[in-house]
């Protein structure tokens, strides 16, 4: 089994009606923390934060991006190139499970989609901000050297997109995963059809959002990261006033998987002294 079962799984209405699957690991009555995963991606990417013991005191809350796993995926490409609906998803999630004062920890294309919802709800509803390997901005020299693999994902041609698919996954690491946790990621990566991969190509610009942030952020990055470059996270580190930088070092574009007791300890530092 590759995690535990959730102590809790439901669907969630988005202000579009577009469904997310949504699932509660740890203790219900302790701070809660959302997880945000990335592109061609699903809720499984945190299976080794969701399990661990030294976050179990936490409330931990994933879900599946529209268009991933086992959320609905709405056909119209407008649903994946518009920020307010990126933003209601994640305001959805808050109201209808409940969650206050909360930490959003948003993983590559995750840190547009807290941009997306900074930019339309402020922080009034966060207690913190935790940016992984993430990306706000589209500047070419902010990515490292998949982009070709990302635009060949979304090529309609199975071979096309499967070997672009494993390749992009083997890029996201360091050190190879294996076994079980490796094959699933890859099969849940490729439950992500190739026209919303394509869809979810769009223009960023979160300048005024990330500098009015009045909360407590950390930026965690994977210093030899291929997918999105180290300079991107001393740029968003610069850009949210008072933020903490940690660059893991011998680590690639998912720390919270190649060294997840590293990355556990820094959430959960972080999320103590909120």
């Amino acid at each position: 089994m590759l995690v535990s079962p959730p102590r809790r799984s439901l669907r969630i209405t988005a202000p579009d009606g577009t469904t997310l699957a949504v699932r509660e690991w740890g203790d219900p009555t302790g701070r809660p923390v959302l997880f945000i995963h990335g592109y061609s991606q699903t809720g499984l990417s945190w299976a080794r934060q969701v399990d661990a013991p030294e976050l179990a005191h936490l409330r931990l809350v994933t879900f599946d991006l529209p268009g991933h796993g086992g959320s609905d995926h709405p056909p119209e490409t407008s649903r994946y190139q518009d920020s307010a609906l990126w933003a209601g998803d994640i305001a959805a999630i808050l109201e209808q499970c409940g969650l206050q004062a909360v930490t959003l920890v948003g993983w590559s294309y995750g840190g547009r989609i807290i941009g997306d919802y900074l930019a339309a709800f402020g922080t009034h509803a966060l207690a913190g901000l935790v940016f992984v390997d993430a990306i706000t901005e589209n500047a070419r020299h902010f990515y490292g050297s998949c982009n070709r693999l990302m635009k060949e994902m979304g090529d309609p041609d199975p071979a096309v997109s499967i070997a672009a698919t494993r390749a992009f996954q083997r890029a996201c690491v360091l050190h190879p995963l294996e076994g079980e946790l490796a094959e699933s990621l890859l099969a849940a990566a490729m439950m992500c059809p190739p026209r919303v991969r394509a869809a979810m190509a769009r223009p960023a610009d979160y300048t005024a959002a990330l500098a009015g942030v009045d909360i407590p952020a950390l930026v965690i990055h994977g210093i030899d990261d291929q997918v999105i470059a180290p300079a991107m996270a001393v740029h968003l580190a610069g850009m949210l006033p008072g933020a903490r930088l940690e660059m893991m070092a011998d680590t690639g574009h998912a720390p919270f998987l190649e060294h997840p007791a590293a990355f556990n300890h820094l959430l959960r530092d972080f999320v103590k002294h909120l």
